[in-house]
């Protein structure tokens, strides 16, 4: 494997040598690993354009073509077309970022007026099959596992509902032997006895079991592509059910046919070259959003972070001047998707780009199992919790983010749907 790829590398001082021996061969023999574009038994085929459509448009895309008169004439367009899109993701549109802010504002507050939404995230279960060498859940990297049983996660959501929280999003590892889907619904149908609306961020599944997931009381679910480079993709996933990047990219899509009532979409920005993972992010919401126009879509824009025994993850080149320019062209491309910014990222930029383009900010939040009750009433620490994913950076409570969001003049909503 090439240098540029070890930065990913995770410890192994704590693998077993018939571990350590399976890791390093998936590292640096490509033969030992099963091809990346192949189905695995039991993953659902789907009839779909899409993702011809979405990858023609990013092998075609050449971000250093374009010029400050294109990135002035898509400004100046009322519609933004996909080129108007390729053009802001540019770096030619960099020196333009002051008006870019300014029309990613005026589209926000004309389609979600002055709002700001809330959640917060509950992780369940840290268990994980896959081997995704930027991950801190990663099957090879040593943290400490668990899996909440039914009476812990009702636990961990009375705490979290007594905050005033009413938006749960509810995540998982990628293991269906730990994490299976029945036991995802169960959490599904606690989550409704506390929350108004439940979202899911879990390995992709079928159409039916979206279904069944929906029966139970999810309302929508996000899947992150990680990176629309399938080639990039091969050399980081190298193991496990998640390695499959067709099944992995249609998941949205396989999640709306199941009846959910929205999904959402990310690259994590810094896995590969992030002007390009932007645009296919973008454009994989345009196609999905004529296809299915009923239903909600929403983006994310998370940049690496640091993990358990690898602190040096970081994004190399998406900093924060780079991340607005690709919120304000989602913004600018996309006036009708809602747009998240996680606690991944400082105080700082948060309060900053809710007042541009972002319309859904995560408050209380931790990315470990089981630790809301000791994190939110200052109770002693539980054995009963599990590794966090990675490490957040951002960690204001739910009352001081709707404090400062509500000191920035923005309203803060924690529901705006009834169920009848």
């Amino acid at each position: 494997m090439e240098n540029k790829e070890n930065q990913f590398l995770v410890d192994s001082e704590f693998l077993s040598p018939q571990a350590l021996e399976r890791k390093h061969k998936l590292e640096t023999d490509p033969s030992s690993r099963t091809d990346h574009m192949a189905y695995l038994p039991g993953m659902e085929r789907i009839q779909s354009d899409v993702m011809d459509k979405v990858m023609d448009q990013m092998h075609a895309y050449d971000p250093e073509s374009y010029t400050a008169r294109d990135v002035e004439a898509a400004l100046d367009h009322e519609t933004c077309s996909i080129e108007d899109f390729k053009a802001l993701l540019s770096p030619a549109a960099e020196p333009f970022l002051e008006r870019m802010a300014q029309r990613a504002r005026l589209e926000t507050r004309k389609h979600f007026g002055n709002t700001v939404y809330l959640f917060t995230p509950l992780y369940i279960a840290n268990y994980c099959e896959n081997y995704c060498i930027y991950c801190g859940f990663n099957c090879y990297n040593h943290i400490k596992r668990m899996k909440l049983s039914t009476e812990q996660i009702e636990r961990e959501m009375q705490v979290i509902a007594d905050s005033g929280m009413e938006e749960v999003l509810l995540l998982t590892g990628e293991s269906r032997s730990m994490s299976g889907v029945e036991y995802i619904g169960e959490a599904c149908k606690l989550a409704r006895k506390y929350f108004r609306m439940v979202g899911l961020e879990i390995y992709p599944v079928n159409s039916d079991e979206y279904r069944y997931l929906r029966s139970c009381g999810a309302d929508y679910v996000t899947v992150f592509q990680e990176t629309y480079d399938a080639d990039k993709y091969e050399t980081l996933h190298l193991m496990g059910h998640k390695r499959v990047w067709p099944y992995r990219f249609e998941a949205q899509e396989r999640a709306l046919m199941g009846g959910m009532r929205g999904v959402g979409f990310s690259a994590l920005l810094g896995l590969a070259d992030f002007r390009k993972d932007a645009l296919a992010t973008g454009l994989h919401v345009y196609y999905l959003q004529r296809k299915y126009p009923h239903a909600e879509m929403s983006l994310s824009c998370p940049r690496l972070r640091p993990i358990i025994n690898n602190e040096k993850i970081n994004p190399r080149d998406v900093h924060e001047r780079q991340l607005c320019q690709v919120l304000c062209a989602y913004r600018i491309f996309l006036p009708f998707a809602g747009i998240t910014v996680s606690s991944r990222e400082s105080a700082e930029f948060r309060n900053g780009i809710v007042k541009i383009a972002a319309t859904k900010v995560s408050a209380g939040v931790s990315t470990g199992i089981g630790d809301h009750e000791s994190k939110y009433t200052g109770k002693e620490h539980s054995e009963a919790e599990g590794d966090e994913q990675f490490e957040i950076s951002d960690d204001r409570s739910f009352d001081r983010m709707y404090a400062d969001i509500s000191a920035e003049g923005l309203q803060p909503v924690l529901n705006d749907y009834l169920y009848v």
